[in-house]
Parts: C-alpha cells; structure tokens; sequence
C-alpha cells in the first residue's frame, strides 16, 4: 500500500510475487467476490464499505467519539493475558499507547487451532500489524489486536496441524480430547498424549538446522496441563511480539466484566435482532447471494456456559422465556439480563454478535478477515444497527500460497502454471505423460481412437442403408467403445506417472506443497513446515511481502 507505507523494503525486491484475482480460484463465495471488485458499491450489506485501506483513516473520529470502554480496566487486563503469554516489550508498549484516549485498533482474529493453525492465522495477524504500522507511519496511534476465539467449543476443528514431510507428503497431527465435548477449546488442557503427537509431528519434518530449536519451543509451548488458548497465545507471541501483537483472550474474567454492557443490551434487544437477520438473510437471497448463517425462529445471540463448562446454545421458546439448549435450564429475559450483569462469565457472544461484542471493548477502526467473514459481515451489520453501534469495516487478509525454488523448477520444466493445479493431479498427471514421458503411446492411442472412429462410421453408413434400428444401436454401442478406450488411456497414463521416477515424485510433491488436499496452501498447512525449513526468519519475509492495495491471493516465490 504505497500511499500509506511509502517504499518496500529491499527484501521484498529480491522476492518474486505473482498475484491472481480470486475470481480465477475455484469455489469461490460470489459476495466475497463482489466485495472484493467493488465493496462500495455494496453498501447496503456494508454501511462503512472503504474502496481503498487508506480510507479507514477517515473513520478516526467517529470510532474515537463513540467509544467508551474503559481503557485503563481494558489495559490492566490486556497485561495480565500477554505476560502470561510471555509478553515482549514491544507488546506492552502497545498496551500503553492503548491506554490514551486517541488510540485506536486495528482487529482480527481466529480460532486457537493446534501450533497456531492453519497459516492464514498468522497472515491474519501480519495483515493487522502492517495495517497498525503503515497508520502509524501517518502520524495515526493505531495498534494491532488478535482476538483469539477461545469461547468457540469446535474442539475437532482445531485439533489438527499439516505439514509437509522429509518425503514431500503431507503429515498430519492429530489430538484425541473428546473428553471434552461442548466445552469452550480454551477451557481445555492438553494431557500427556500432546508430548507423543508434536514429537511424531516433528520427527516426520526433513530436519534442517532450525529443527532442534522448534522442537524445544513446541515442547515448551505445547506441554501436558496446558490450555488450548495459553499454548496458542503464547507461541503466537513469541513469533510475532516484536511487531507488539496484542492478544486478547475474551475468556479472561475482566474481558468478560467490561462486555456485561453488550451482552445485556444484545439479550433486551434480541428479539429484534432476530427479526433483522431474518430480513437481511431473505435480502441478501433476493439479491442472489446467500446467507453465511441461517437464523432460525428461535435463534439467540448469545451462548451460556453450563455448570460443567459445557457451551450450550440458547433457544427462545414460543411463550418468550429462554432455554439453554439440552438442559431444563430457563431464562426469561429479564433474569438473563441480570445474569449478563452480575455472572457475566457464563455468557458468550454467537457468531453474529461476536464483531459488535469485539469493537465494543476496543475502538476498532477496521477488522481483518477470511472471505467467510466477509460474507457474515454482510449479515451481522444488522445488529450493529439493532444495537445502535456504527458498523466496523472489514478488510480482506492478505493472502498467499510460498513457492519454493523446487516446485517452481518443477513447474517451469513442465509448462505449468499455478493455475493448472486447480485441475487437479488425476487430469495434470495424464497431460504429463504424454507430453513428456511417452508420446509415441499416445500417439498410438489417438491413432487408434481416429481408425476405431473411421471403421465405426464405415459401419454406421452400412447399417442405416439396411436397418435405421441397427445404426441406432451402433451408436449406442460406439459411445462404450469411445469410452472404454478413453478409461484404458487414462489408466495407462496415471500407471505410467507412478512408474515414473521424476514425473511421479516432483509434480506430485509440487500438488501436496502448493494445493494439500486440493485446497489453498494457506487453509491446509501449518507455519511449522515453513519454521523448520527457513527459521523465523520466515516470518519477516511474509511481513515484508504484504501489500495491502492487492487484494488478489499472491504468489511468493522464495
């Protein structure tokens, strides 16, 4: 972003970066692409749309004079949760800077996934920091905020890590807590079992000279008796904390106390709420988009915590009272309110409520997302108006898929473009072959589909001059003929792949590196593969490669 942060650095020059429109990526959401070409124009879904992420700087104002949290009860707590996570200088000077009034902060956020996740946590919080500097930079007090989502309870969806192994194959950890089932994940604490699943985690990488010192971090980090959220905070600190990342942990007791305010306005008004997602869902479907989340009848924005730590939903019953959803516990809205007010710890925020809750307790002047969370904030922008807070703008995280220099030698000696992996390996495979393995077979299989289909149509001539029935069934029977010809060059050519040394291993290790399961690098592998093979140093790299103008998904070439 040139206007906002003046001249990249020297490393970025000496790194190539590619970028592709999302609309040239498969399965993408079309609100998300639609907000990406023009968000202004969709302004009815997003009230504070900015065409640019310079323009967020206009908000300053607003955000500052509709703010009213106290900052010094805010701070206090923020200290509390970041030196536990071991906080570094640069983070706790940020906490001081956010103490005086005309500060503000840049937000995003995630779900505690194990060793931190997949790797666009770690973009989401480098598109924050840059954000915060680059502001800072015009003379802005701007400060970048990670909300880790500790209260969600999707223990399965935060439980594994991928990286890639010595032998170019994905590897996989994988925790078995079900033990805790509905419980929020950062409530829940590893047991003895985490020392045997990041050791084979790490044992499975090629090993380099950056090895043995993560391996003494993941051990330190991710040990028996520590939580989901401690484990996360505190290794998200120790890779980002230079560029002074504040972490928030919304379980904290003093988090909870400040947001009792928004927690009870939400619950008198939820009807309401309700009522305004429903419209705005039939909205966005008349419009030919569709809803991120369906809202039911009795639907409730906030969740309660049982006495055994279970996060349970809330349900509104047809006679207007509350129910916690698989107990006979009830609420009518008043005692909920109170309950807000007095043992707000019980309580926590869905994901419709969860932005407002998040810029309620800090004056965010903009939040970094996924293309999901964009497409809820289309959604959510009602309750902001229900609740009568202005509606926060989001921006898009940067995005990235890391080319190294084998996978970018296996593409160029291919004719490949990262494009052409979208096709998937089963139809890039076959190609492979025939164009560069064994092109006289192929050759031989179209030949003999152009006789086959010559003597065929010979045939065919014949027949209709006898019996128009007969051709009739020759046609019918051609296209078996077509076909299983067409089956039996397939298999020979993914045989043939397989027989293949160079072929088989380069481009199907280029497949697992660039798209692991089919999917974007980014959604699938964790920053563990990256941290073993370049040391954190890696880090900075990704940091000195974001752009905040390109909203397109980016290719590093390292």
């Amino acid at each position: 972003m040139q206007e906002i942060g003046g001249t990249k650095p020297v490393s970025v020059r000496e790194i190539r970066i590619e970028s592709l429109p999302f609309s040239s990526i498969p399965s993408q959401n079309k609100l998300f692409l639609d907000y990406l070409a023009d968000p202004v124009s969709l302004g009815r879904f997003y009230p504070s749309a900015v065409d640019r992420p310079i323009d967020i700087e206009g908000r300053l104002e607003e955000v500052l004079a509709n703010y009213h949290t106290d900052r010094e009860r805010l701070c206090n707590a923020l200290v509390g949760i970041n030196s536990s996570f071991q906080a570094s200088d640069a983070t706790l000077a940020n906490i001081e800077l956010l103490r005086e009034r005309d500060t503000v902060a840049i937000l995003t956020g995630q779900q505690t996934g194990l060793f931190t996740g997949p790797l666009y946590s770690i973009y989401k919080a480098l598109s924050a920091i840059k954000m915060a500097e680059c502001l800072r930079q015009r003379g802005v007090k701007a400060v970048p905020v990670f909300w880790m989502a500790t209260e969600d309870h999707d223990l399965e969806e935060v439980s594994n890590a991928f990286a890639i192994g010595s032998g170019g194959e994905l590897v996989e950890a994988k925790l078995d807590e079900a033990k805790n089932p509905g419980k929020p994940v950062g409530s829940v604490h590893f047991t003895d079992s985490i020392i045997e699943v990041a050791g084979r985690f790490i044992d499975a990488l090629p090993g380099t000279e950056f090895t043995a010192e993560l391996k003494s971090e993941i051990d330190r980090q991710w040990k028996p008796g520590a939580g989901f959220g401690s484990a996360f905070g505190t290794m998200l600190t120790q890779l980002l904390g230079k560029y002074g990342l504040i972490v928030v942990d919304p379980l904290d007791e003093a988090i909870k106390g400040l947001a009792a305010p928004i927690y009870a306005s939400a619950i008198e008004k939820s009807e309401s709420i309700v009522a305004a997602l429903t419209a705005r869902g039939n909205e966005l479907a008349a419009t030919g988009y569709a809803a991120q989340v369906l809202v039911e009848d009795d639907y409730f924005p906030l969740f309660y915590q049982t006495d055994d730590g279970r996060r349970a939903a809330l349900r509104r019953n047809p006679d207007g009272s509350l129910q916690v959803k698989g107990e006979r516990i009830r609420f009518s809205v008043e005692e909920l309110i109170a309950v807000a007010e007095n043992d707000s710890s019980r309580l926590s925020p869905g994901v419709m409520l969860r932005p407002v809750v998040q810029d309620y307790l800090f004056p965010t002047l903009c939040y970094f997302g996924g293309g999901a969370e964009i497409a809820y904030f289309a959604q959510n922008s009602e309750v902001y108006r229900i609740l009568g807070r202005s509606v926060t703008p989001i921006l898009h995280r940067q995005s990235f898929t890391l080319v190294e220099a084998k996978h970018a030698r296996t593409l160029a000696a291919y004719g490949l473009e990262f494009t052409d992996l979208f096709a998937g390996e089963a139809a890039v495979l076959p190609e492979l072959v025939d164009k560069f393995i064994d092109p006289n077979t192929a050759r031989l299989f179209g030949e003999a589909e152009e006789n086959i289909n010559a003597e065929l149509l010979r045939l065919d001539q014949a027949l209709s001059d006898i019996d128009i029935t007969l051709a009739a069934n020759l046609a019918t029977r051609r296209r078996k003929i077509v076909y299983h010809i067409g089956a039996l060059r397939k298999k020979y050519q993914l045989r043939r792949a397989e027989k293949d040394e160079i072929i088989g291993r380069r481009v199907r290790a280029a497949f697992t590196a660039l798209l692991p399961n089919g999917h974007l690098q980014e959604r699938t592998l964790n920053i563990i593969s990256y941290l073993d093979r370049l040391g954190t140093g890696f880090v900075d790299t990704v940091y000195d490669s974001i752009d905040l103008d390109d909203k397109g998904h980016r290719l590093i070439y390292l």
